[in-house]
């Protein structure tokens, strides 16, 4: 855990998270954000089916027989005094996404480290806004981005159809 080393001059644009899609090719979730403003822009991020499963859980305010992992952590939270001020998806290497946690304890902020997922999975449990910097919104590539979407999500609920009716 370091001290936060935010660049005051980098812009943040605040998103929510839309939606968890199934990948129909393989054993992926996408996870989709979409900008808090309400301006047209989905985000999508490809996670594994664990973390996809523990954002569902989430996102339907679900509560399990036993603490799940993240509620785990931000049980430790709670008991520390220690808040979520906010989620940054900050850099994009090799297609890969980067995210830190800000957390504030006693008036102190510190940064953390996180997979997009993990760090998504705490922001909504704890009720943390989440940012995008520009920088990575400038890298990314979403051409076609929205009917793809809505193809998979087709496919998605085509397959759990047919499942359902044998």
């Amino acid at each position: 855990m370091g001290q936060s080393k935010s660049s005051p001059d980098q812009r943040l644009v605040e998103y929510t998270v839309d939606r968890v899609v199934d990948e129909t090719n393989t054993d992926t979730k996408i996870l989709v954000l979409s900008r808090h403003d309400g301006q047209s822009d989905s985000f999508p991020i490809w996670i594994g089916a664990a973390e996809g499963h523990a954002i569902k859980l989430a996102l339907d305010t679900t509560l399990t027989p036993r603490p799940m992992s993240h509620d785990l952590i931000k049980s430790f939270m709670e008991h520390l005094n220690v808040t979520v001020r906010r989620i940054v998806i900050g850099d994009v290497k090799n297609s890969t996404y980067y995210a830190s946690v800000y957390l504030e304890n006693n008036g102190v902020e510190r940064l953390v480290d996180a997979r997009p997922s993990d760090a998504v999975s705490l922001a909504l449990r704890t009720r943390a806004p989440l940012y995008i910097t520009d920088d990575v919104l400038t890298r990314r590539n979403t051409a076609n981005l929205e009917s793809w979407l809505a193809k998979q999500e087709q496919k998605s609920s085509s397959t759990q159809q047919e499942v359902q009716e044998t």
